[in-house]
């Protein structure tokens, strides 16, 4: 039963499929979609304001991460370990807006697509 088996997966490396490796240098065929121009020749700072224009949330939570977390950080070096907690917490709330703002733009973005 195993000499069946091996010689069934051998045939089927045989027949080809596998003897063109990917080609690297073009881009790949996938069905149904079509890769904008835009973004070829699109640089850091046209992507970050056109990503930033397209879901404002995002930015917006990670600042107040950072921020909570940096002010925790000196409230706790001052010694104030009340207010210190209390920026940890605000800053995993932070947190949480900007994920629930991240997986609301990707449900965006897929709704557009299929419209």
């Amino acid at each position: 039963m195993a000499a069946t088996s091996s010689s069934v997966k051998e045939d089927s490396f045989s027949n080809g499929a596998a003897s063109v490796p990917f080609d690297l240098s073009k881009t790949p065929n996938i069905e149904g979609f079509t890769p904008h121009s835009r973004t070829l020749d699109e640089g850091f700072k046209e992507k970050f304001l056109r990503k930033t224009k397209e879901n404002p949330f995002v930015p917006v939570g990670c600042l107040a991460t950072a921020a909570a977390l940096s002010y925790g950080l000196i409230a706790f070096k001052r010694g104030k370990t009340r207010q210190s907690q209390l920026l940890m917490r605000t800053r995993i709330a932070a947190q949480g807006f900007t994920v629930v703002a991240i997986l609301v733009g990707v449900a965006t973005a897929a709704f557009k697509s299929r419209q």
